[in-house]
């Protein structure tokens, strides 16, 4: 487990919106191995109403569009997902 103090030093050069971004791009990554696009869907999905629900005072506005992006390609990868 990783010690506070090191996240914390981490957290302070960036905003929360960059923190979510690095942990969408790992968390793609990881499902990619899986070979599933319903799970990439879903993690887009998830991915798009966390960056849009992220306040605007702790964020810029480009995530928000970022999240609203996500909320439109992430159910047209669930329905074009096959059986």
């Amino acid at each position: 487990m990783l010690p506070l103090q090191l996240v914390d030093s981490f957290l302070l050069n960036y905003n929360v919106g960059q923190a979510l971004l690095l942990v969408f791009v790992f968390a793609t990554v990881g499902v990619l191995p899986l070979k599933s696009q319903k799970i990439l869907a879903l993690n887009t999905i998830a991915f798009g109403l966390i960056f849009a629900l992220t306040p605007q005072s702790l964020v810029p506005v480009h995530y928000l569009f970022l999240g609203l992006a996500l909320l439109v390609v992430g159910p047209l990868l669930y329905a074009t997902a096959s059986e």
